[in-house]
């Protein structure tokens, strides 16, 4: 198995590579290529062009959730490639139109847009390869990592467009891929909640090892939260931890404190 971060906040030095506030990565496992979300803009495309990484080979797209610093560069992509050959997985919120402060922050199709691709929305856990497994929906399973809502989002259960509510971000998932020594874990923000994902991708796969974890968790002060994060995933005897996009420097500090911390930059490439 590896992974490649194709897109992130951050670029090595001496790696010349485009960097935004963004996610995207390239995986393989089994016999499947898979790009996990799309960033923000083109910048992906040109990053996996410049590591010799061919997305016309791409056999899934996964999508942690339905903001557009991590599904905006799938128009992009659909001018690059044939999109409609790959199956696009997520969850059945992705393509709510959302907002905040009054800004469309949300996916650049909708689900009707949807219908012209190979589109696999999924609630539950979805078997893309035998050890690849999409989360689906996470429960609520950590006390101090409750739902919290960002913005509004279209309800699509009203069947009209001017009805919003409160996004609680139920589309957040995150990708689990199993190995002989455990799971290592893959988000992309982990509006969920990092504990949440952890626990849940445990659930799904029977295994209570933790290998790895890479991708954003959404953790920017230094308070109880993230003391309690830092606990739970010390408890975990995880072998390396990943965070970046969406984890603050100080977060960061506090967590190398406890955890075996790598750093991440656009061009990393983790084998597993």
């Amino acid at each position: 198995m590896k992974i490649k971060v194709l897109m992130d906040n951050n670029t090595y030095i001496d790696q010349y590579y485009l960097g935004e506030p963004a996610v995207s990565y390239y995986i393989e496992v089994d016999d499947k290529k898979i790009l996990f979300d799309a960033g923000y803009s083109d910048a992906f495309i040109k990053n996996a062009e410049a590591m010799d990484i061919d997305l016309n080979k791409i056999d899934t797209i996964v999508l942690s959730h339905g903001h557009n610093d991590h599904t905006r560069g799938l128009q992009y992509l659909d001018k690059k490639i044939n999109l409609s050959k790959p199956e696009i997985v997520a969850h059945p919120g992705c393509f709510e139109a959302k907002y905040f402060d009054g800004q469309f922050i949300g996916a650049p199709y909708t689900l009707q847009d949807m219908y012209r691709f190979n589109y696999t929305p999924s609630k539950t856990p979805y078997e893309i390869s035998k050890n690849c497994v999409f989360l689906g929906e996470i429960p609520v399973l950590m006390d101090f990592e409750p739902r919290y809502a960002i913005g509004v989002k279209e309800d699509l259960e009203l069947c009209c467009s001017e009805f919003f509510s409160k996004d609680y971000i139920l589309d957040d998932s995150a990708l689990v891929l199993k190995t002989d020594d455990g799971l290592f874990v893959v988000t992309g923000c982990s509006h969920s909640g990092i504990c949440n994902i952890v626990e849940y991708a445990k659930k799904v796969c029977d295994d209570d090892r933790i290998i790895g974890i890479l991708g954003g968790f959404h953790l920017f002060e230094v308070d109880d939260r993230l003391s309690k994060t830092i606990d739970y995933l010390e408890k975990q005897n995880i072998n390396t931890v990943y965070p970046c996009h969406c984890v603050s420097l100080k977060a960061k500090a506090e967590m190398i404190k406890s955890l075996n911390v790598e750093e991440v930059g656009v061009g990393l490439e983790i084998f597993i």
